[in-house]
């Protein structure tokens, strides 16, 4: 899910007209929407995260609270994951490759009329 970070670009380019204020200023409304719910956030090297979503910077690093990390134990046969919590914990955004939030139906479906309207 790419709707945080580009909530957050809309929000550094936002000050050049009131237009793009009321439209970063809606981006940042929605985001913080999604502040406190369970997030899996997979990375490069094909580990993931689950955590609380806590918060981001107007880089697009992602904070998640509470976060547990989940890894295979073996790379070319089935295994089960070995996970490990790991508590509060920064995500850069260079290594991030998915994003997913625990929403409702209705709020999944409001996020990709976002996406639309950015594109």
């Amino acid at each position: 899910m790419e709707t945080p970070q580009q909530a957050e670009s809309s929000v550094n380019h936002a000050g050049s007209s009131d237009a793009s204020e009321s439209n970063g200023s809606n981006y940042v409304a929605r985001v913080k929407k999604l502040l406190f719910r369970p997030m899996l956030v997979g990375i490069k090297d094909g580990r993931f995260f689950i955590g609380t979503f806590y918060c981001m910077d107007k880089q697009g690093n992602i904070i998640l609270q509470d976060a547990v990390e989940y890894r295979s134990t073996r790379r070319f046969s089935p295994s089960p994951m070995e996970h490990r919590g790991v508590g509060l914990i920064l995500i850069p955004f260079s290594c991030r490759t998915s994003c997913h939030v625990d929403c409702a139906i209705e709020e999944q479906l409001s996020l990709l009329s976002l996406q639309e309207k950015k594109s």
